[in-house]
Formats: structure tokens, C-alpha cells, sequence
């Protein structure tokens, strides 16, 4: 007879991303769901890891992008890992972009199981068309990057759109916080005004909202369709420079429970681990059923199962 000692946590905490598969299924998981993936025409990606080789100091150390790989490579890699549920993030930076974003997107979510029907949008003329059409082609999720937009919620522009997505309960996948470098749009003041016009607008804060983590999870309690994903939150690196409140732990672990924390990663764009992601979630110690819910469950009520779509796929 063999015996665990005390001390021994009851989820493993992966060190390495072989070890990924053994988190999920100490969970009794089919696999992950991570709300916060990337990936958008070659060419962007070029731009967005040139611009975190450039942009490393600014968060106070270089920042290789660990996988900077095909997207084939990295969607392989995502099935070895267990992620069977994931989004294609794009963002427009200008205007004249979203478009072609958005036919990239939902293409590539069209020939990739378990993908989630990704889309964007910019501030300007004819906005509202073509985020009425993403929608009508199935868009699943949105994603808007205000910080490098540089624009702001309360664009008059933008209004049909928040109007549009209330209305059709689509998410935006928002990074609305501080990190790295803040600007006049960001923080939690200029989306409490968005919320305070659009109440019932459905948004997944991006990273948490860090580094103003209390005040975004308190519109993750007090709206409905506001949710907050882990991105990049609980690493190593980030709980040594933005280390997440312990007093605001019991608050996270019941919004993790109301379906309101989702997993996400920013893959592939950081220099750690994969594991490290989900490690730090083991590491808070919010009991199995937290875990399950954030990766996992909460993202299957909002989105389907992504099991169905493999099937599907396997049955053409």
C-alpha cells in the first residue's frame, strides 16, 4: 500500500508543458479551454513579435516569444498540450484593417476544430457593417486591444457596436488595463463609463485588468456579462512585479464558481512555459472545483462544447 503525504497538492503543478496533459486529467478534464490564443495572418504576427522584441524593457526584461513557430506547428502543439477549445485573437491598430482580419479569422476557425470564430473592429466609418456581418458568418468571440488602438470606449463610432453585441450576447475579449504601458484609454474608470451606457454589454477582461485588479473584479460582480480571463496572471513573472491581492482570493474563487474566470494565455506570445499558466492557477489553491470551472466549464457554457466541433469535423 502506498501513501500520499500531506503536504503532496492533489493537482499537479506542471513545470514543463509535457506535463500539462497529467493537470488536466488529475482534474477529470477532456482537455483546456484558453479563451486568450492568437493567431492572425503571417505578416501581423511578423509585427507583433518584432514589436515584443523591441518592447522587452519596457516590462523590465527581454521578452523572447517562445513559440514563435507556423501556425500548423502551433495548432499541433495546442492539441499535444490539451487545448481543445481556443481563439484566434487578432486586433486592428488602424482603420482599414478589420476587415481583412476578420475574413482571415473565421477562415482559419473554419478548417480548424475546437477554434472559436474570431473577429475585431476599429473605430470608424462603416464599423457597425461589417460587425454585422462577422456575426452573421457565426463570429463567436471579439477581440479589441485598447491600449494599442489608442482609441477610446466612448468613440461615437463605436456605439452601434457595443448596441450590436449587447443585443446578440457576443463577448468582446478586452484589454482594458494599465499593463504594460497604460494610456488615456485604459484602466478602470474609462470602462466603467463604457459599462455605465452599456450595461449589459458581454466582456471578458483581458489579463485580469491587471495591474487594477480590485476594481475590475468588482464589475466582473456587479455586471452580469462581465468576466475576466488569467492571462499571463499567477506566472512567476508576473506575481514577482503585480502580484495578485491575497485578500481578494475569496472573491475570485466565487467569481471563478459563477462562470465569470476563464483560462487564458496569451499563447504564443510570452517567454515562459505554458505550464507556468496553468501551474500559477494551481498554485492559488482554490480547490479542484475552481480549477475545473476556470478551465474549463466556464467556457463551455459561454461558448459550446468544443468536443461537438471535433466531432463534427471527424464525421465530414
Amino acid at each position: 500500500m502506498s501513501f500520499v503525504q500531506a503536504d503532496e497538492p492533489a493537482v499537479p503543478q506542471p513545470e514543463e508543458d509535457v506535463e500539462v496533459p497529467s493537470f488536466w486529467r488529475a482534474l477529470g478534464l477532456p482537455g483546456l479551454a484558453d479563451v486568450h490564443v492568437h493567431f492572425m495572418p503571417s505578416w501581423l504576427m511578423q509585427r507583433v513579435w518584432a514589436h515584443f522584441d523591441k518592447a522587452g524593457p519596457l516590462v523590465g526584461r527581454e521578452w523572447p516569444v517562445r513559440y514563435r513557430w507556423s501556425d500548423d506547428e502551433r495548432v499541433a502543439y495546442l492539441r499535444q498540450l490539451g487545448v481543445r477549445q481556443f481563439s484566434a485573437l487578432s486586433y486592428a491598430h488602424r482603420p482599414g484593417l478589420a476587415t481583412e482580419l476578420n475574413e482571415w479569422a473565421l477562415e482559419f476557425a473554419r478548417k480548424t476544430p475546437g477554434c472559436l470564430r474570431s473577429a475585431t473592429f476599429y473605430p470608424e466609418e462603416g464599423v457597425a457593417d461589417y460587425v454585422t456581418e462577422a456575426l452573421d458568418s457565426g463570429a463567436q468571440v471579439f477581440k479589441v486591444h485598447l491600449q494599442v488602438g489608442r482609441y477610446g470606449t466612448d468613440n461615437p463610432l463605436l456605439d452601434p457596436v457595443w448596441g450590436l453585441l449587447s443585443e446578440a450576447g457576443v463577448p468582446i475579449v478586452m484589454h482594458a488595463g494599465h499593463v504594460p504601458i497604460g494610456n488615456e484609454h485604459t484602466g478602470p474608470d474609462p470602462f466603467a463609463a463604457l459599462l455605465a451606457r452599456f450595461p449589459r454589454l458581454p466582456v471578458i477582461v483581458a489579463h485580469m485588468g491587471m495591474p487594477d485588479y480590485e476594481p475590475f473584479l468588482r464589475m466582473a460582480e456587479e455586471y452580469e456579462r462581465v468576466a475576466l480571463d488569467t492571462t499571463m496572471a499567477f506566472t512567476t513573472f508576473f506575481e514577482g512585479i503585480i502580484p495578485f491581492p491575497r485578500e481578494l482570493m475569496p472573491r475570485l474563487h466565487a467569481l471563478g464558481l459563477a462562470g465569470k474566470v476563464l483560462l487564458g494565455s496569451d499563447f504564443p506570445n510570452f517567454p515562459w512555459a505554458y505550464a507556468d499558466q496553468v501551474a500559477g492557477l494551481a498554485r492559488l489553491d482554490l480547490d479542484e472545483d475552481w480549477l475545473r470551472a476556470v478551465c474549463w466549464h466556464n467556457s463551455v457554457a459561454l461558448f459550446g462544447s468544443p468536443l461537438d466541433s471535433v466531432a463534427t469535423a471527424a464525421d465530414r
